[in-house]
Protein backbone atom coordinates (compact mmCIF):
# COMPACT_ATOMS: atom_id res chain seq x y z
CA UNK A 1 0.00 0.00 0.00
CA UNK A 2 1.45 3.10 -0.88
CA UNK A 3 1.33 6.46 1.68
CA UNK A 4 -1.62 7.98 0.18
CA UNK A 5 -3.89 4.87 0.60
CA UNK A 6 -2.94 4.32 3.98
CA UNK A 7 -3.93 8.06 4.67
CA UNK A 8 -7.60 7.21 2.77
CA UNK A 9 -7.96 4.17 4.64
CA UNK A 10 -7.16 5.77 7.68
CA UNK A 11 -9.46 8.15 7.10
CA UNK A 12 -11.86 6.10 5.71
CA UNK A 13 -11.51 4.03 9.34
CA UNK A 14 -12.38 7.38 11.14
CA UNK A 15 -16.01 8.15 9.63
CA UNK A 16 -18.23 6.62 12.31
CA UNK A 17 -16.27 7.35 15.09
CA UNK A 18 -16.87 10.96 14.15
CA UNK A 19 -19.89 11.02 13.77
CA UNK A 20 -19.98 9.30 17.55
CA UNK A 21 -18.06 11.88 18.38
CA UNK A 22 -20.52 14.88 17.30
CA UNK A 23 -23.01 13.45 19.25
CA UNK A 24 -20.86 13.29 22.13
CA UNK A 25 -19.78 17.06 21.63
CA UNK A 26 -23.54 17.84 21.26
CA UNK A 27 -24.57 16.19 24.84
CA UNK A 28 -21.94 18.03 26.52
CA UNK A 29 -22.64 21.62 28.31
CA UNK A 30 -19.14 22.51 28.28
CA UNK A 31 -17.26 21.21 25.36
CA UNK A 32 -13.44 21.98 26.84
CA UNK A 33 -10.52 21.01 24.63
CA UNK A 34 -8.81 18.82 27.54
CA UNK A 35 -12.15 16.71 27.19
CA UNK A 36 -12.31 16.48 23.31
CA UNK A 37 -8.31 15.81 23.31
CA UNK A 38 -9.35 12.86 26.12
CA UNK A 39 -12.37 11.51 23.89
CA UNK A 40 -10.03 11.73 20.70
CA UNK A 41 -7.34 10.06 22.31
CA UNK A 42 -9.22 7.07 23.65
CA UNK A 43 -11.05 6.44 20.38
CA UNK A 44 -7.82 6.67 18.74
CA UNK A 45 -5.93 4.09 20.59
CA UNK A 46 -9.07 1.73 20.15
CA UNK A 47 -9.00 2.56 16.75
CA UNK A 48 -5.58 2.20 16.20
CA UNK A 49 -5.38 -0.94 18.36
CA UNK A 50 -8.23 -2.61 16.23
CA UNK A 51 -6.67 -3.71 12.87
CA UNK A 52 -3.70 -4.93 14.57
CA UNK A 53 -6.22 -7.29 16.84
CA UNK A 54 -7.99 -8.05 13.04
CA UNK A 55 -4.70 -8.95 11.24
CA UNK A 56 -3.60 -11.21 14.21
CA UNK A 57 -6.79 -13.26 14.03
CA UNK A 58 -6.55 -13.29 10.06
CA UNK A 59 -3.16 -14.64 9.84
CA UNK A 60 -4.85 -17.41 12.08
CA UNK A 61 -7.99 -17.65 10.67
CA UNK A 62 -9.79 -14.74 8.70
CA UNK A 63 -13.23 -16.61 8.89
CA UNK A 64 -13.72 -16.49 12.16
CA UNK A 65 -14.26 -12.23 12.46
CA UNK A 66 -15.52 -11.81 9.07
CA UNK A 67 -18.75 -14.50 9.78
CA UNK A 68 -19.36 -12.08 12.94
CA UNK A 69 -18.05 -8.46 12.61
CA UNK A 70 -21.07 -7.41 10.80
CA UNK A 71 -23.28 -8.40 13.91
CA UNK A 72 -20.96 -7.27 16.71
CA UNK A 73 -20.78 -3.83 15.26
CA UNK A 74 -25.03 -3.58 14.44
CA UNK A 75 -25.34 -4.64 17.66
CA UNK A 76 -23.37 -2.23 19.89
CA UNK A 77 -23.94 1.01 17.24
CA UNK A 78 -28.01 0.20 17.77
CA UNK A 79 -27.20 -0.19 20.99
CA UNK A 80 -25.56 2.95 21.90
CA UNK A 81 -27.72 5.02 19.74
CA UNK A 82 -31.18 3.77 21.15
CA UNK A 83 -28.75 4.38 24.46
CA UNK A 84 -27.75 8.35 23.09
CA UNK A 85 -31.72 8.96 22.04
CA UNK A 86 -33.06 7.64 25.76
CA UNK A 87 -30.40 9.85 27.54
CA UNK A 88 -31.46 13.18 25.21
CA UNK A 89 -35.26 12.68 25.65
CA UNK A 90 -35.10 11.84 29.48
CA UNK A 91 -32.23 14.53 30.31
CA UNK A 92 -33.92 17.36 32.23
CA UNK A 93 -30.88 19.82 31.95
CA UNK A 94 -27.47 20.16 30.17
CA UNK A 95 -24.91 17.38 31.29
CA UNK A 96 -21.14 17.77 31.01
CA UNK A 97 -18.37 15.00 31.44
CA UNK A 98 -17.47 16.02 34.76
CA UNK A 99 -21.12 16.65 35.96
CA UNK A 100 -22.71 13.02 34.43
CA UNK A 101 -20.11 10.69 34.42
CA UNK A 102 -22.54 7.43 33.56
CA UNK A 103 -23.24 9.12 29.99
CA UNK A 104 -19.76 9.96 29.08
CA UNK A 105 -17.75 7.83 31.56
CA UNK A 106 -14.26 6.05 30.18
CA UNK A 107 -16.46 2.68 29.68
CA UNK A 108 -19.15 4.16 27.74
CA UNK A 109 -16.88 5.46 26.01
CA UNK A 110 -14.28 3.02 25.31
CA UNK A 111 -17.38 1.11 24.19
CA UNK A 112 -18.58 3.75 21.61
CA UNK A 113 -14.72 3.97 20.13
CA UNK A 114 -14.83 -0.15 20.17
CA UNK A 115 -18.21 0.00 18.12
CA UNK A 116 -17.13 2.22 15.49
CA UNK A 117 -13.68 0.23 14.93
CA UNK A 118 -15.51 -2.90 14.23
CA UNK A 119 -15.06 -2.38 10.45
CA UNK A 120 -11.11 -1.47 11.35
CA UNK A 121 -10.94 -4.97 12.70
CA UNK A 122 -12.11 -6.48 9.46
CA UNK A 123 -9.87 -4.34 7.75
CA UNK A 124 -7.16 -5.90 9.90
CA UNK A 125 -8.10 -9.29 8.82
CA UNK A 126 -7.86 -8.13 5.04
CA UNK A 127 -4.19 -6.64 5.45
CA UNK A 128 -3.17 -9.98 6.90
CA UNK A 129 -3.27 -10.87 3.07
CA UNK A 130 -1.70 -8.06 1.77
CA UNK A 131 2.68 -6.97 1.97
CA UNK A 132 1.64 -4.03 4.37
CA UNK A 133 3.53 -2.71 7.46
CA UNK A 134 0.56 -2.81 10.20
CA UNK A 135 2.14 -0.80 12.58
CA UNK A 136 2.00 2.27 9.83
CA UNK A 137 -1.37 1.56 9.29
CA UNK A 138 -2.80 1.01 13.03
CA UNK A 139 -0.90 4.32 13.72
CA UNK A 140 -2.19 6.40 10.94
CA UNK A 141 -5.39 4.98 11.29
CA UNK A 142 -5.23 6.14 15.16
CA UNK A 143 -4.21 9.61 14.58
CA UNK A 144 -6.80 9.94 11.63
CA UNK A 145 -9.40 8.84 14.45
CA UNK A 146 -7.60 11.32 17.23
CA UNK A 147 -7.66 14.42 14.94
CA UNK A 148 -11.39 13.36 13.59
CA UNK A 149 -13.11 12.56 17.11
CA UNK A 150 -11.55 15.60 18.25
CA UNK A 151 -12.78 17.83 15.99
CA UNK A 152 -16.05 16.18 15.84
CA UNK A 153 -16.49 16.33 19.68
CA UNK A 154 -15.70 20.80 19.40
CA UNK A 155 -18.06 20.82 16.13
CA UNK A 156 -20.18 18.36 17.69
CA UNK A 157 -20.75 21.68 20.33
CA UNK A 158 -21.59 24.22 17.88
CA UNK A 159 -24.33 21.65 16.07
CA UNK A 160 -25.74 21.30 20.03
CA UNK A 161 -25.88 25.04 20.99
CA UNK A 162 -27.78 25.48 17.44
CA UNK A 163 -29.70 22.06 17.27
CA UNK A 164 -29.94 21.27 21.32
CA UNK A 165 -31.33 17.93 22.10
CA UNK A 166 -32.26 17.13 18.71
CA UNK A 167 -29.14 17.32 17.56
CA UNK A 168 -27.91 14.70 20.01
CA UNK A 169 -31.27 12.56 19.00
CA UNK A 170 -29.99 13.04 15.57
CA UNK A 171 -26.35 11.87 16.69
CA UNK A 172 -28.18 8.38 18.03
CA UNK A 173 -29.77 7.70 14.91
CA UNK A 174 -26.67 8.09 13.06
CA UNK A 175 -25.11 5.23 14.93
CA UNK A 176 -28.09 3.66 14.73
CA UNK A 177 -27.97 4.16 10.83
CA UNK A 178 -24.29 3.33 10.40
CA UNK A 179 -24.90 0.08 12.21
CA UNK A 180 -27.61 -0.71 9.79
CA UNK A 181 -25.30 0.01 6.81
CA UNK A 182 -22.73 -2.13 8.23
CA UNK A 183 -24.94 -5.01 8.46
CA UNK A 184 -27.00 -4.33 5.29
CA UNK A 185 -23.25 -3.98 3.59
CA UNK A 186 -22.62 -7.75 4.69
CA UNK A 187 -25.95 -9.15 4.44
CA UNK A 188 -26.32 -8.21 0.74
Amino acid sequence: MNPISILMLGMAMSTDAFAAALARGAGMARTRLSDALKIGLIFGCIEAVTPVIGWLIGSVASELIEEYDHWVAFILLVGLGIHTIYAAVGEDGDRDMSENPGSNSLLSTALTGLATSIDAMAVGVGLAFTTVNIAVVAAVIGLCTFVMVTLGVLAGKVVGTVLGKRAEIAGGLILMIVGALILYEHLK
